[in-house]
């Protein structure tokens, strides 16, 4: 995976997504950010981005994808992914899944959102996870690092300088960086990497 040139933290503010609404009519998604940059559903090694879902249905299918769901707003979701029940209805509890198998949905109690995690097996490797408080994190040469306050604020530090991130606003990280995440509610950090070639595994 090549990363930017340089390294540093890109702000990604919520207010200048755009709203794509699903093809089936079931809920509006917003791309956070994705990898290459400018990379389409087809081609992409890894993509982030919030889902509105506001009815019952199925998910799409991405053959080839690993998916990682993080529910963020409300009661959570009854999921069906190839056929084995799976309950979503713990907030900031990261739950990884196969894109590629059918997946059907069905509401709780209203709409959700999902913070969602893409990557493309075999390519790309992504590790979910949802802190709270402070975390130390560095991002070595070549890596890439992707922030997104779920709860309330969250707060970067680095060597003095120091960014707010407001609900839903993230940041992307390229090495190598070493900064401090803060938060008093919960923040998304996911590590991208390149997957080891077979020979290595």
């Amino acid at each position: 995976m090549d990363a930017p040139s340089g390294s540093g933290i890109r702000i990604l503010r919520a207010s200048d997504r755009t709203a794509t609404v699903w093809k089936n009519g079931g809920g509006v998604t917003r791309e956070i950010a994705a990898w290459p940059e400018g990379a389409g559903m087809d081609d992409f090694g890894w993509r982030v981005s919030l889902a509105e879902v506001a009815a019952d249905g199925p998910f799409s299918a991405f053959p080839g994808i690993g998916r990682t769901l993080t529910l963020a707003e409300g009661a959570g979701m009854d999921l069906s992914v190839a056929g084995v029940r799976r309950l979503v209805d713990e907030r900031f509890a990261p739950q990884d899944f196969p894109g590629d198998e059918p997946t059907d949905c069905r509401l709780l109690s209203g709409p959700v959102v999902n913070f969602n995690v893409m990557y493309r097996r075999g390519a790309v490797e992504a590790q979910t996870a949802v802190v709270r408080g402070v975390l130390a994190v560095a991002v070595p040469p070549g890596g890439t690092l992707l922030v997104a306050a779920l709860e309330g604020a969250a707060v970067l530090e680095r060597a003095g300088d120091r960014a707010e991130l407001l609900p839903y606003d993230a940041a992307l990280l390229t090495g190598p960086l070493d900064c401090r995440v803060r938060t008093a509610g919960r923040a998304a950090v996911v590590r991208f990497a390149p997957a080891p070639a077979p020979d290595q595994v």
